[in-house]
């Protein structure tokens, strides 16, 4: 099975009617587009967990949390799906984004926890030559852009802000990220794409595993 090919045509017209009583009066056809969506990825899913260790996946909800955002328009204008590994062992997450004009998919660390985030740091600190040859590795960066998320502006603390891995001891999050244009999503071999795409990530997620399921002398702590 195909993504309907009228899926952008109608987030484009939610762009410009994200409202309520237009939504309402349209709820049937967002109703089968987020079908589409579900059993489309729900099939990629079945296809591919074994292969990536995927425990679940997530359809995201279209309703925004408008509670603290200045932009008070209650629906987003994107499908969102997100392919969660089987924790404790294997860490890391998976997620597509279907949007008209910026369409893209993901994969990484998005918001690693306190303690997740430390036990990285120390592992840049003690080998990080090691750690920004996995993340910089030639077959990755062919596909993939380098590695990004939001970072700190100074030094995190307890670290030495003369380390010659200081660019990668303050970041927060460690994303690879994807683009790719509307047609692209609408061709039969889109999930085979997407597939050969997260695969070249694999050993990026499996050293992030070995790394957060070990203690910093390499123990398990499972």
């Amino acid at each position: 099975m195909n993504l309907d090919p009228k899926i952008f045509e109608f987030l484009k017209i939610l762009k410009k009617n994200n409202n309520r009583l237009w939504f309402k009066e349209n709820k049937s056809t967002f109703d089968i587009h987020n079908s589409n969506i579900k059993l489309y990825f729900g099939e990629f899913f079945d296809n591919n967990k074994d292969f990536f260790k995927w425990e679940s996946f997530k359809v995201f909800r279209i309703y925004k949390d408008v509670r603290f955002s200045k932009d008070k328009t209650p629906y987003k204008t994107h499908f969102a799906i997100a392919f969660h590994r089987a924790k404790p062992k294997y860490r890391g997450g998976f997620y597509i984004h279907i949007q008209p004009g910026n369409t893209f998919v993901a994969s990484g660390f998005w918001n690693p926890n306190k303690d997740d985030l430390f036990r990285i740091r120390k592992e840049i600190e003690s080998d990080g030559d090691y750690f920004r040859g996995v993340i910089e590795n030639k077959k990755i960066l062919k596909k993939w852009s380098a590695i990004n998320g939001n970072s700190l502006k100074v030094c995190p603390k307890g670290f030495d802000k003369n380390h010659p891995n200081i660019d990668l001891l303050r970041y927060k999050q460690f994303i690879f990220v994807k683009n790719f244009q509307d047609e692209m999503v609408l061709e039969d071999n889109f999930r085979d794409t997407v597939k050969k795409h997260f695969k070249l990530l694999l050993p990026f997620h499996d050293y992030f595993s070995d790394v957060l399921t070990t203690d910093l002398n390499g123990q398990s702590i499972l």
